[in-house]
């Protein structure tokens, strides 16, 4: 085992130090060895189909018999693809073997550790009424979802009949959650009823659609949703009071999983480190800008609806103009629409949570985190070339890269002169990290089961500058869920900014070594054309450093 005190050094060695080498993967011995990167592309596509289940009475079947039933076929494709001669691909092409590599050890995990579908009520969540800011929902979604945000009101035909074949899925699920839900997992329970009771009252809202209350085949689907959905709430409150057990998957199984499916080429103790780290940063960065700025006037927060949309006006100009003039990034054409739709309205005071506070005092530092919106704007419009990235990654194993970089971009666009205007703008962005450090660093002792979800939340709280996390529940309650629901999400804003600052890094010494200038535009043009992919994968394809990758346990 590594001392404590060569760690830092080891992972720099680890991360960074290693030069392009081609990786071999041991196959089972009766698998046919095939050569052609064509081969992975079909064997991806099949993967894709089994991995939809069959369906059960309309709805997805995630019993135990029909796992343990499709299971060979797993292990045969799994076969298939461990087979795989991979000698004189290009980098690109074994990033892409790795990418169904990782999703494959995903679905052993799911299967063998995870199983949200016994383990997780919120699972069984399938109204979505918006859609995520990342390429898909974040923490484990069933197959079959109902993705309101998606229709336009009033329904031509052809929608009608789709929306009714989306709610028609519902009562059936709801049944079949009774038979699989046999989990212990005592918060992921608890939390997981607020999931399907907010799912009622979602579905009652839809109602007052345009077109929707005189159309009676929609409003019976909607009661019968609605009624079913009920009916799961009050069961899981009947069951709660015998649920006693943990809910974090341990630290060896966290470790396995960053490693093995989100290709987050660090350890759980590696994170605790790393999140200090940052949440330490943070607070003195915090305070040294305090007093630097003591002398300037404090930022003033919006209080009307008309002051808000000027200064979210204001903001938005300025950051657009700001990665375009400054040549921070290259603007196309779907940045200024992507994040005009999500520039937000006024709050009231009294009701306004940890994100909407900070967007009152300036929206900068939250747009620059919707960079999301530019990422799933460039999805939509701009498929990638390669098959296996074009859609979203399945099990969140894009979090690395798009939480990442969310988080990232919002120091590295303040250290590159966003807020020069205004550097009390800067105190708010050292606060987002502190919060992100926070809430991620409970979550991964809540992991560990070394604290429940409440007291992991007492951390997110308590260690977020200002009380600005003390001012509504709601917030609190929601991250820390999705981060016991799923592994990793909540420390991947602070490990994958890690990650991306190891990676310019990196981009930048091979520049220096090659006697070429670092251009900042060439770096994230390069990062996003790559795709949505975890972090270390985009890394070893930009620099050609494949260190991080072989640093993962196999």
């Amino acid at each position: 085992m590594i001392q404590k005190p060569y760690l830092l050094l080891f992972l720099f060695i680890t991360l960074f130090g290693c030069q392009p080498q081609e990786e071999q993967s041991t196959a089972p011995s009766n698998a046919e060895v095939t050569k052609a990167y064509e081969d992975l592309v079909a064997l991806f596509k099949e993967w894709r189909d089994f991995e939809r289940p069959p369906l059960r009475e309309g709805a997805p079947d995630y019993t135990a018999e029909t796992f343990n039933k499709r299971w060979p076929e797993f292990k045969q494709l799994q076969a298939r693809l461990l087979a795989m001669d991979t000698t004189g691909w290009s980098v690109p092409e074994q990033v892409d073997w790795h990418i169904v590599w990782a999703e494959m050890n995903g679905y052993d995990f799911n299967h063998n550790i995870l199983k949200p579908w016994v383990r997780d009520p919120a699972f069984y969540k399938s109204l979505w009424m918006s859609r995520s800011d990342v390429p898909a929902h974040e923490g484990p979604t069933h197959h079959m979802t109902t993705e309101i945000w998606t229709y336009d009101f009033p329904l031509t035909a052809e929608a009608k009949e789709k929306l009714l074949g989306d709610l028609r899925v519902i009562p059936p699920l709801n049944e079949q959650a009774k038979l699989n839900l046999t989990g212990n997992a005592r918060d992921l329970w608890i939390a997981g009823i607020r999931d399907v009771k907010s799912q009622s009252a979602n579905l009652k809202s839809i109602q007052d659609r345009p077109g929707l209350s005189d159309d009676q085949e929609i409003v019976a689907a909607i009661q019968e949703a609605i009624t079913s959905t009920d009916e799961l709430a009050s069961w899981l409150e009947a069951e709660a009071e015998s649920k006693t057990g943990p809910s974090g998957i341990g630290k060896e199984n966290y470790t396995w999983y960053m490693q093995n499916v989100h290709l987050v080429p660090l350890t759980w103790e590696d994170e605790v480190m790393i999140l200090k780290r940052e949440l330490a940063r943070s607070w003195a960065s915090l305070k040294l800008e305090e007093h630097r700025n003591r002398y300037l006037p404090e930022l003033v927060p919006a209080n009307s609806p008309e002051m808000y949309d000027e200064m979210a006006e204001r903001s938005a100009r300025s950051l657009l103009d700001f990665l375009a003039k400054d040549e921070i990034v290259t603007v196309a054409d779907y940045f200024e629409p992507a994040l005009r739709e999500h520039l937000g309205g006024f709050v009231p005071e009294e009701t306004r949570n940890f994100f909407w506070i900070t967007a009152h005092l300036d929206q900068r530092p939250l747009y620059s985190h919707f960079y999301h919106w530019f990422e799933l704007a460039r999805m939509d419009t701009e498929p990638h070339s390669s098959e296996i990235r074009r859609g979203p990654l399945l099990y969140n194993i894009f979090d690395s890269r798009n939480e990442g970089t969310a988080t990232a971009v919002e120091e590295m666009f303040m250290d590159a002169g966003l807020y020069d205007d205004d550097p009390r703008v800067r105190e708010i962005v050292y606060i987002m990290i502190s919060q992100r450090a926070a809430r991620g660093l409970g979550s991964l002792y809540a992991h560990a089961n070394e604290m429940t979800m409440a007291e992991a939340g007492g951390i997110h709280s308590e260690y977020t500058p200002r009380g600005w996390m003390k001012t509504e529940e709601e917030l609190r309650i929601f991250e820390q869920h999705l981060y016991l629901r799923q592994p990793g999400y909540g420390s991947s804003y602070i490990t994958g900014k890690h990650l991306l600052e190891a990676a310019m890094m990196d981009y930048a010494k091979m520049k220096e070594m090659k006697n070429e200038p670092f251009e900042l535009k060439g770096f994230f043009d390069t990062l996003n054309s790559m795709g949505n992919i975890p972090i270390a994968l985009g890394h070893w394809q930009m620099t050609g450093m494949d260190g991080h990758m072989k640093s993962i346990k196999k």
